[in-house]
């Protein structure tokens, strides 16, 4: 493929500590990992939420296999991408800063983020649940490229 060696070839470039943030904060499905004893990590998309300087969130029900994981592990990571040339990639990781109940406006932010705000509103008026919980991670390391640089 011409195209895709010359973009290849013109290299790349790791994003500011600015850009990979700012990244983070803009609409993608994350991918979380986190280790667990008997397997391989968990691995598995999610929606989320992020402000540059802040925590990431995510939303889960306390019952679930990646809460667990995360409580147990005390820390995970995520992965958000471009998937089409050039490509982009940030990579966080980070202790867990808190796990709590899921308040209206945590998930709320995160449903609307993905949905729009009609969607995003009756996504959370349906799912949100007395056992609905929010795990908080601040980003302590980073990776992060950019082919288009």
């Amino acid at each position: 493929m011409p195209g895709r060696s010359r973009w290849l070839a013109d290299g790349m470039a790791k994003m500011t500590g600015d850009e990979r943030e700012q990244y983070l904060a803009d609409v993608h499905v994350g991918v979380i990992a986190v280790e667990r004893t008997d397997r391989a990590p968990l691995a598995v998309p999610i929606w989320y939420g992020y402000r540059p300087g802040g925590e990431v969130l995510l939303w889960t029900e306390s019952e679930s296999l990646k809460h667990k994981l995360i409580r147990d592990a005390g820390r995970f990571s995520i992965t958000v991408q471009d998937e089409q040339p050039p490509y982009k990639y940030v990579t966080a990781e980070g202790d867990v800063t808190g796990i709590g109940p899921a308040e209206d406006a945590d998930v709320r932010a995160i449903a609307v983020r993905y949905l729009g705000q009609e969607a995003g509103g009756l996504f959370t008026d349906q799912n949100l649940t007395p056992t609905s919980i929010i795990i908080r991670m601040r980003p302590q390391r980073w990776l992060s490229t950019d082919y288009s640089k």
